[in-house]
């Protein structure tokens, strides 16, 4: 997330801004990652700014205690990489390890046994081994689940470390969705379902519907050396009377984007038998995961179209871009729209 924060902690992403969102190549910028001191939430203090060197952050993730977790761009490498960040001194942050796909390194050529990160003694035995000649990184946020987590790693697909040693992550498992799925961001993000042994993961289709399909998937990680996937969520029809046979057809990005991420906050729901998906032009979907060999859609919202532009996205025709989703733990829910800002919905089942 480009925000998160734990107690009175909290972490915001600098980034350098793509230039079709807008941003100027040649324009300095901040980047990294900034420390804040949140205690009194009307008075927030700046405590530290760790700097990659590179491109900044996007995607991190902080789950308290000593570690973030970060998706950056550093020099020398090509996408982002895995950086864990040691804030047990939030005014003096430092990188405590780092772990990237082999061939992202710019003087490196990816082979057989070539190990990820600083560390090559584990990956003959691993036998984990990918390319990144294409749309090879880290988008984020990585999650963390005890010893382990995961990484939503674009064309790499789903990956698995053993953080146990911050300083030397350790390759476990990875679960490729490319081909068949797009590459660019194969994996644009993951979720472990708290207590039980199923993540969700989906993709990112910025293709405006000419590419390869995206997906939203179920995934078993019981056994996370060897995850496998169990189902495709199904993807949502367009109302009745549209004038368009589906969602890749109506303009603007299609498919998912973001999920209910912040499960380490107090005042988030816990992710239960319902999952809320923000599928871009397609508004907010709702599936009941309680089968998960079987997802059904159980809701939806579609906000109205547009009006106004407030920005260069997206490109062509303006239409409705649902981006982020929320779900508080009284129900309600939060969904953010590119051109049109904020929603709060709540889900009322259908009487049975």
């Amino acid at each position: 997330m480009q925000v998160d924060l734990h107690g009175d902690l909290m972490v915001t992403a600098l980034e350098q801004v793509f230039p079709n969102f807008g941003g100027d190549p040649g324009a300095s910028f901040e980047e990294g990652v900034l420390i804040w001191d949140i205690a009194d939430p009307v008075r927030p203090r700046r405590l530290g700014h760790y700097r990659t060197g590179g491109t900044g952050t996007h995607r991190n993730l902080y789950p308290g205690g000593r570690y973030v977790h970060l998706a950056a761009g550093a020099p020398g490498f090509r996408g982002n990489i895995y950086v864990i960040l040691d804030i047990a001194d939030p005014r003096h942050p430092r990188e405590a390890g780092r772990w990237w796909v082999p061939g992202q390194r710019e003087d490196e050529r990816p082979g057989p046994g070539l190990a990820h990160g600083r560390h090559r003694d584990h990956a003959a035995a691993s036998g984990f081994c990918c390319s990144a000649e294409h749309d090879v990184s880290l988008h984020g946020p990585a999650y963390p689940v005890g010893n382990l987590v995961y990484l939503p790693y674009g064309g790499a697909g789903l990956v698995v470390l053993d953080i146990a040693d911050p300083a030397r992550p350790r390759p476990v498992g990875r679960l490729p969705f490319s081909p068949p799925f797009h590459s660019r961001f194969g994996v644009h993000g993951v979720l472990p379902l708290p207590g039980r042994d199923i993540a969700f993961a989906n993709s990112e289709d910025v293709s405006y519907g000419t590419g390869p399909a995206h997906h939203a998937s179920l995934v078993d990680i019981s056994d996370p050396r060897n995850p496998f996937l169990l189902s495709l969520l199904p993807e949502p029809v367009p109302p009745r009377g549209a004038e368009y046979a589906d969602f890749s057809a109506r303009g603007g990005w299609s498919g998912p984007h973001n999920v209910n991420h912040h499960q380490h906050h107090p005042d988030v729901q816990r992710q239960g038998d319902l999952l809320h998906i923000a599928h871009f032009n397609a508004g907010l979907r709702i599936y009941d995961i309680s089968n998960p060999r079987l997802p059904r859609e159980a809701g939806y919202f579609m906000p109205p179209e547009p009006t106004r532009r407030y920005g260069p996205m997206p490109e062509g025709e303006l239409t409705l871009q649902t981006e982020d989703v929320v779900v508080d733990r009284r129900g309600y829910i939060y969904v953010t729209d590119k051109n049109q800002g904020l929603w709060i919905l709540r889900h009322t089942p259908p009487r049975r």
